[in-house]
């Protein structure tokens, strides 16, 4: 990404007269997400932020390419975290708008519209860099590195609560939940946490306790919750509490923490760990960002969308920032030269901090940006960070044993290429399971 942060810019532009729109057409942008259903935190709030970005950026012009400007328009489609409505969406939003970029979770819902997108070069991202292929050339992972990052809250817990030996884990059988199960496996084998119960169960789960019955029953120091969806975080967290629960919790998200809160207690929600910070957090104050003032984003989105906000909220923001980005540097909206005006930005920002592309040794391509990543925790009931892991620091030291845990799921590239169903490969049982 160029040096100066969106916001920046928006100051500097909206000082400046605006020029004249080249032509009548605006540039459309895609969003294919969950924006209803068990999945919709991880959708919804996504669009949300992006409709500010959307309002923001046509406020002071648009897009700005060879000295003329574009507005841009998102167009959004409900996929519900569906495969089959998902190939409709793609259909629907690349045939009918033309979309020059398209804004995805991933996961479940980019397998059937990976051949399609593919096949119509277009730029597509999503949340979870497990999709990444070599047969996915236009598919990019710039946001977010799902679920590796996970592996810095861990050894933050490892590092500062040594007394926590033993974990119990679970996961869902889907494209969100296996790769982070095996990365989750990864993070407590590098950092020498015995994973003393590990319980998986089918994505339309809901009842908590046959799952968080037999975690409870190995009595762990630590519960792992992995990439479980809001709905299922919230029963689980409410039933070990009801069950009187003592030790720590880490999960990925927890989106609306605040209705956990009501639901059990502070003191029970002290010191659970998770990876995505609020953003009127001080620390972020701190990091180069691609707003210069990530608290206003914060305000205007509570602002617009109350009670809404969840991990997702800024993420595509800064999928489309980076797009941005790239548009302007090549000087237009085709995929193949926005992709590659994206790899040779430089110094990229992500959104915390100096990234690099990588994914070569994982992926098979390097088309996802890491760098580094919140590890954030319950505080006096309210998220804080509590550091900045660095992914590639721990990818270095701790790479091969993460592809192990990967292979051994059938998380791999080449495994999931051999396979219409990543859920379906064999799997390797762990403690009770």
């Amino acid at each position: 990404m160029v040096n100066s942060s969106f916001a920046h810019r928006l100051a500097v532009n909206s000082a400046m007269p605006k020029l004249t729109v080249g032509m009548a057409e605006t540039v459309n942008i895609g969003f294919l997400g969950p924006l209803s259903g068990p999945v919709e935190s991880w959708g919804l709030p996504g669009l949300n932020g992006c409709r500010i970005w959307e309002d923001w950026l046509n406020r002071v012009g648009g897009l700005l390419i060879n000295g003329r400007r574009y507005p841009v328009r998102i167009h959004a489609f409900d996929c519900g975290y569906d495969p089959d409505l998902a190939m409709e969406g793609a259909r629907y939003l690349v045939h009918t708008h033309d979309v020059k970029l398209l804004l995805m979770l991933g996961g479940d819902t980019y397998t059937p519209v990976r051949d399609f997108l593919t096949r119509h070069k277009v730029l597509t991202s999503t949340l979870l860099p497990s999709d990444l292929s070599p047969d996915t050339p236009y598919l990019i992972a710039p946001s977010e590195l799902h679920p590796i990052f996970n592996v810095t809250g861990v050894e933050w817990i490892a590092r500062n609560d040594p007394d926590v030996k033993t974990v119990s884990i679970c996961s869902q059988t889907d494209a969100l939940g296996l790769p982070s199960l095996a990365t989750y496996r990864a993070a407590f084998r590098a950092a020498g946490i015995d994973i003393v119960e590990e319980q998986r169960y089918a994505p339309d789960s809901t009842d908590p306790a046959p799952i968080v019955d037999k975690m409870l029953a190995a009595q762990p120091d630590l519960l792992c919750w992995c990439t479980a969806t809001t709905p299922m975080v919230h029963a689980m967290t409410e039933y070990a509490f009801a069950k009187g629960y003592k030790g720590r919790i880490i999960s990925c998200s927890l989106d609306n923490y605040q209705r956990l809160l009501d639901r059990t207690s502070r003191e029970f929600l002290e010191g659970l760990v998770f990876q995505f910070p609020d953003f009127d957090d001080p620390m972020l104050r701190q990091k180069a960002f691609f707003f210069n003032q990530p608290h206003v984003f914060f305000n205007e989105y509570n602002r617009r969308f109350p009670d809404s906000w969840s991990s997702v909220s800024w993420e595509y923001v800064a999928i489309l920032e980076i797009w941005h980005a790239a548009v302007e540097k090549a000087g237009g909206v085709w995929p193949v030269s926005v992709l590659a005006a994206m790899k040779q930005l430089g110094h990229v920002t992500h959104a915390f901090g100096p990234a690099q592309w990588w994914g070569e040794e994982m992926f098979g391509i390097d088309n996802a940006l890491v760098g580094d990543w919140p590890v954030v925790e319950m505080r006096k009931g309210k998220a804080r960070i509590a550091e900045f892991g660095s992914i590639p620091d721990w990818l270095e030291r701790h790479g091969d044993i993460l592809r192990e845990e990967m292979s051994a799921l059938g998380q791999l590239w080449e495994q999931r290429l051999m396979s219409s169903e990543p859920q379906s490969m064999p799997l390797t049982a762990r403690g009770g399971v």
